[in-house]
């Protein structure tokens, strides 16, 4: 099974809803904690519903249970913590959360992708996530769009 993950940031619309159909995703689950901010721009909740389904003929999910805390979150964006400090209390709040029970394998039946604003993958939660998920249900090939 494939994981993909992609950020919005520094992408134009075009070239997002480019990328998702040449992979032929059929399904984005939207990690962030926010889908609503007016940053959001195409991939603000409702926009990125339609376009998925217009575009892509895909299906859009916001799975909340994969986002991080405000207190977390507000932490690395304030500097109070430092990404590695993130990466450990975001790995634990997964394993607090077990979402690799509660998301299920089924979520990824089809060409499903990860989706979070970071352009790169490096310093973004969509990663650790997609790491979490294959180190606890094996057989995962990981792929950063």
């Amino acid at each position: 099974m494939d994981i993909y993950t992609i950020g919005f940031t520094k992408k134009k619309a075009a070239e997002f809803f480019e990328i998702l159909k040449r992979v032929g995703i059929k399904r984005l689950i939207d990690v962030r904690l926010n889908n609503r901010s007016q940053l959001a721009g195409f991939t603000k909740c409702e926009d990125i519903k339609y376009f998925l389904r217009e575009i892509c003929g895909a299906e859009y999910l916001h799975v909340p249970i994969l986002s991080p805390t405000k207190e977390i979150l507000d932490g690395y964006k304030k500097k109070a913590i430092s990404w590695e400090e993130y990466e450990e209390r975001f790995l634990a709040l997964l394993g607090e959360r077990r979402v690799e029970n509660d998301v299920g394998r089924q979520l990824f039946d089809v060409p499903t992708v990860l989706l979070c604003s970071e352009p790169e993958p490096d310093h973004c939660h969509r990663r650790l996530v997609a790491e979490y998920l294959a180190a606890n249900w094996g057989g995962v090939e990981i792929v950063h769009l």
